[in-house]
């Protein structure tokens, strides 16, 4: 009998730990798939669990530092959920690849667009990213979490060293040394966005090298065709002379 009361007392603790740690732990948050090296590309996870029972969440915004723009911000697309990148204008122009980049994303919004996360669901957004800073130990990205009651939750305040988490914190991402390849380590997808400036070198080059074997095999093709012209005129021409010398000789034998 003590023992069916200790386990019960037991349960019961152990059930209102959970509650109480619940909604503190159910907060927008970003991971990387591998991991989020400095001075690299990498996918990011924007993880949104539903924190309430009687409502659904119908939209996330998530804003992009501005102290750390991104050259390269694309989202991966959500089934049932619209996408919207809002960029702007920096301040200070990024060299990237030898171009510059004069605008950055500043936010992505997702709104459910016949889907939307219920009761007791999470859902993920996944966005390719870079190049990360390499002056930073960690980035803060602010998020803005909607339920079709119209309520709103501002994941926006940033958590201190030291200090207890905030009641709303905002997403952090956590930046590892700098890897050789600047690609950071993540899954194989995380380096499709560094690659892009790559690719699109390698298509120059190879639409100049096909450009330079056009003019090659258009310089090669009019040098036969000169070659060809000036053989059959030489032979016109001694073709011509043969017909003179024949006339000739045919009417001295008629004078004959």
């Amino acid at each position: 009998m003590n023992l069916s009361r200790i386990a019960l007392a037991t349960g019961v603790a152990a059930s209102t730990v959970l509650l109480l740690a619940g909604p503190a732990a159910a907060h927008v948050s970003v991971q990387p798939q591998g991991e989020a090296a400095k001075g690299g590309y990498a996918t990011l996870n924007f993880k949104v669990p539903n924190e309430r029972d009687q409502a659904s969440t119908v939209k996330l915004e998530v804003n992009f530092p501005a102290e750390h723009p991104l050259s390269s911000v694309t989202p991966e697309a959500v089934p049932g959920w619209k996408i919207e990148i809002t960029k702007g204008k920096l301040d200070k122009p990024l060299e990237v690849h030898g171009r510059k980049i004069t605008e950055a994303v500043t936010k992505v919004t997702w709104t459910a667009d016949g889907s939307k996360i219920e009761p007791g669901y999470f859902q993920q957004f996944p966005v390719s990213v870079g190049q990360l800073p390499e002056d930073a130990d960690q980035m803060i990205f602010k998020a803005i979490q909607t339920y079709d009651n119209k309520e709103v939750v501002r994941w926006i305040e940033e958590p201190k060293a030291g200090g207890e988490e905030p009641d709303s914190p905002a997403p952090v991402l956590a930046l590892s040394a700098a890897s050789d390849d600047h690609h950071g380590g993540g899954a194989a997808g995380d380096t499709e966005a560094g690659d892009d400036h790559a690719a699109d070198d390698k298509a120059t080059d190879k639409a100049a090298s096909a450009e330079g074997d056009k003019k090659e095999t258009h310089a090669a093709s009019s040098s036969s065709s000169d070659t060809t012209a000036r053989t059959l005129g030489i032979i016109g021409i001694v073709v011509g002379i043969a017909g003179v010398a024949f006339g000739v000789l045919a009417g001295r034998r008629r004078s004959a």
